[in-house]
């Protein structure tokens, strides 16, 4: 994708014998940024808008062929229906440069949760069921000898290896909710929204007949729902929060909508989004959250259905 822009703009000057053309993107709201160059600017520059579903995504700007010249009608014809391809080659160069970041993110959330996992494993775990067998071998010694200190050591290993089965529970909830086998996805996030009850009212609202959802949909749409409901409860001051699942041809729509004051910046472009944002595009979807004109923060994700 790097070289499909520079490409583009000599492609342009070269087959129009034109001095100089550049493809301006915007970089934010008020600012933009050659993102190609072909030659240098020789003269008056002219402006074409590069138009994709009727919203301005770049410009070309290009010089005549020399000093004091002017583009003819059939230049200018010409140009405009270049611009109109460039801004399909600019949207798909556009594509898939968001693809190769997405998967890059993808790629790099996964290493880190199977260095997560690793690490959960080999510092706790490891250590807990190491001393298990190294007490289990003492008690063993002891039985006959000193029963009640082979009893004490017993009671020991009972208290580790709860304590270890709590952190299995902790890493098996990590990789898929238990609540999602037992109840499934509506009735596992109706339990969820019981745990924020006092602190915030949720409102789930989903299709008399949910169809079977893939075990990978169920387990995003789940995360990004408690994310953005705990993201209210922690920055919206809001009193009221409407989850809404619904299914479409693009597959599993869901919003999480509140009546608060609006996420602030932090939650806007934060952690939270980011990992709401890497779950949906993991299944080939997307997350965004939005602040409402009249207050409120709503986030919506559309996960894909085969």
């Amino acid at each position: 994708p790097e070289r499909i822009l520079p490409t583009l703009v000599e492609t342009i000057a070269t087959a129009l014998k034109l001095p100089y053309v550049a493809l301006w993107l915007p970089e934010s709201d008020s600012r933009w940024e050659p993102a190609a160059v072909y030659g240098r600017p020789g003269g008056e520059q002219v402006l074409i808008p590069l138009l994709h579903q009727n919203r301005e995504i770049g410009h070309l700007a290009v010089c005549p062929r020399g000093p004091g010249e002017r583009f003819s009608r059939e230049d200018e014809r010409l140009l405009a229906a270049i611009a109109q391809l460039a801004a399909t080659t600019v949207q798909a160069a556009r594509l898939s440069l968001e693809l190769q970041q997405s998967r890059r993110q993808i790629v790099t959330s996964r290493e880190e949760e199977r260095r997560r996992l690793r690490r959960d494993l080999h510092d706790g775990l490891g250590p807990v069921l190491a001393s298990v067998a190294l007490q289990a071998d003492t008690a063993r010694d002891l039985a006959e000898s000193d029963p009640e200190a082979a009893k004490a050591i017993l009671t020991s290993i009972m208290d580790q290896a709860q304590a270890a089965v709590s952190d299995v529970r902790r890493l098996v909830y990590n990789l898929r909710p238990p609540a999602l086998d037992e109840l499934g996805l509506v009735d596992a996030l109706r339990q969820f929204a019981q745990t924020v009850q006092g602190k915030l009212t949720v409102a789930i609202e989903t299709p008399e007949h949910l169809p079977t959802l893939p075990a990978a949909v169920e387990v995003a749409a789940y995360h990004i729902v408690r994310e953005a409901v705990n993201n209210v409860v922690k920055h919206a001051q809001a009193s009221h929060c409407q989850v809404t699942l619904a299914v479409a041809d693009e597959g599993l729509h869901l919003s999480v909508e509140d009546d608060g004051i609006g996420a602030p910046d932090e939650t806007v472009s934060g952690v939270g989004l980011l990992s709401m944002q890497e779950r949906a595009a993991e299944l080939g979807g997307r997350c965004d959250i939005h602040r409402l004109s009249g207050g409120g923060t709503r986030v919506t994700a559309i996960l894909p259905l085969p």
